[in-house]
């Protein structure tokens, strides 16, 4: 009997051969936006550790979208061309390529994280940036300019774009960032929404922003392909978003043509009182599961293979996102799939690797 960790998940024409997912994970490592060297050996061997889908970190829509000035990008053909080699070889090897699309908002415009996190003014490379309102994401962030009604509509147009680019790359799932405090999930948030038009107030208003890109990238993205959206499910502030405000959202993403909602959380606020242990947040991707009847995908410090197979085999979720372990063991899912009772095909040229059991004297 096949464990549930590694059955098949068909979405609309998609099938992945496993339950299992690439977290979409910045390597901060693209000059002018564009994926090297790195950015295929890295994705590429995710696909030949055995992960089902294989996920590109967040990748801007717009050069002003992008969280560092060596963020990934999707807004012209060497960029497009890159992601095709990339999204081809993920093909060939067994896993569905994923892209997420993103705008990083007010939270854009910043050195790399082990350049100790600092906004970047323009003559360090940096960039005025937007947001829903006027408010900075912590003292000392650059104050972004709050997004005109023109504004928000030429976003869309961004997104819609980058997502025919993506298609045209040869990916086959594609996912909105709408979490961790980026530009979808500050429309979303009280915290960061403190508008008075149609786009801030009332959680409806709120809502609008997402619910009108969703809309406008399903419109360019094929009907039989998937759209996932990655959320924050609570910003662990009180007064913030919650996840009660994510289970009504749910019902309308699904509504609006998305297929499944990966369930994060936080980064709307530095304020945010998290303790990150193991599954931490998974109980999200559950409560949404149920109470909206939609697909989720749970992450958050998932590494043994007997508790991933437990997510998908109580009903938790109906993918695993896997970020650090992949990181440090890329080949993780085939190791799983031995522990859970299977024989993982391995690539051919691996397989005189199988049965090996260490150092012989």
């Amino acid at each position: 009997m096949t464990p549930a960790l590694f059955s098949s998940l068909t979405l609309r024409s998609v099938t992945a051969k496993n339950r299992i997912m690439v977290s979409p994970m910045c390597q901060y490592s693209a000059p002018n936006g564009v994926p090297g060297d790195w950015h295929f050996v890295h994705l590429a061997t995710r696909a030949i550790g055995g992960a089902g889908i294989v996920m590109t970190e967040a990748t801007a829509v717009r050069p002003d979208g992008r969280i560092t000035p060596f963020d990934l990008g999707l807004w012209n053909d060497e960029q497009e061309q890159a992601f095709a080699r990339i999204a081809q070889f993920v093909s060939e090897h067994g896993a569905v390529p994923g892209i997420q699309l993103a705008h990083a908002g007010r939270k854009a415009s910043h050195s790399r994280p082990w350049e100790r996190r600092r906004a970047l003014g323009p003559s360090e490379g940096g960039w005025p940036v937007v947001g829903p309102s006027p408010l900075a994401w912590e003292e000392g962030d650059l104050v972004p300019k709050e997004l005109t009604h023109d504004d928000i509509h030429a976003l869309f147009e961004a997104f819609r774009e980058s997502a025919k680019r993506a298609l045209r790359a040869g990916f086959r799932i594609l996912e909105l960032h709408a979490a961790h405090g980026y530009l979808l999930h500050s429309f979303l948030s009280p915290l960061s929404n403190q508008r008075h038009d149609d786009y801030g107030g009332s959680f409806e208003n709120r809502c609008r922003f997402l619910l009108e890109c969703v809309a406008a990238t399903r419109a360019v993205w094929p009907e039989d392909l998937p759209l996932f959206v990655r959320i924050s499910a609570s910003d662990f502030v009180e007064g913030g978003w919650s996840i009660d405000d994510s289970i009504r959202l749910s019902r309308w993403l699904a509504k609006a043509g998305v297929d499944l909602v990966d369930c994060s959380a936080g980064g709307a606020s530095p304020a945010q009182k998290v303790v990150a242990v193991p599954h931490y947040q998974v109980a999200f991707a559950s409560q949404m599961r149920r109470a909206a009847g939609m697909l989720t995908a749970a992450v958050g410090m998932i590494s043994e293979p007997m508790a991933a197979n437990q997510i998908i085999e109580t009903g938790e979720a109906d993918l695993v996102v896997l970020g650090r372990i992949l990181l440090w063991h890329p080949y993780w899912p085939l190791h799983a799939a031995k522990t859970l009772g299977l024989t993982p095909p391995l690539p051919i040229q691996y397989a005189r690797a199988d049965g090996f059991s260490g150092i012989r004297g």
